[in-house]
């Protein structure tokens, strides 16, 4: 493997494990601009403010949320990642236009991920995130299996 597509690995490794520890500057500072593209429902986050706005939304009811990286490859311009999603749901959780209290419940779902690169850079362009939407609320027993 090229050093490029050994240095974006890296880079996404870096990312995800900054996400769990929510140092949000770290993780922005891998970005060359900070976007995401939720493929499950369909929100897009695009710049600082907004990427900084979701991870503070998305912590809200899951302060403790974390990854574990289950695969990981480099493809051209893109690293893709398959990982487990955790989280306790302790916070208020909006979805599907209700507000679901604070459950205490754990949460596992399995996801993948493609990371976009600008040309020649360890740097993210887009992360885009593939999850089943019903899944969280379902792992927490919100929703019919």
């Amino acid at each position: 493997m090229d050093s490029l597509s050994l240095a974006r690995i890296q880079t996404v490794r870096d990312h995800m494990a900054l996400e769990c520890t929510q140092e949000w500057d770290a993780v922005i500072a891998t970005f060359a601009h900070p976007r995401y593209e939720m493929h499950g429902g369909g929100a897009v986050f695009d710049g600082e403010q907004a990427v900084r706005g979701y991870f503070a939304s998305s912590r809200t009811p899951f302060p403790d949320q974390a990854n574990e990286i289950i695969s990981i490859a480099a493809a051209g311009d893109t690293v893709l990642v398959e990982f487990w999603l955790t989280g306790t749901h302790l916070g208020p959780l909006k979805a599907n236009g209700t507000v679901y209290p604070p459950t205490g419940r754990a949460f596992r779902v399995r996801m993948a991920a493609s990371f976009e690169f600008a040309p020649d850079s360890d740097k993210i362009v887009c992360e885009r995130p593939y999850f089943d939407q019903g899944a969280k609320l379902r792992s927490l027993g919100l929703a019919a299996t």
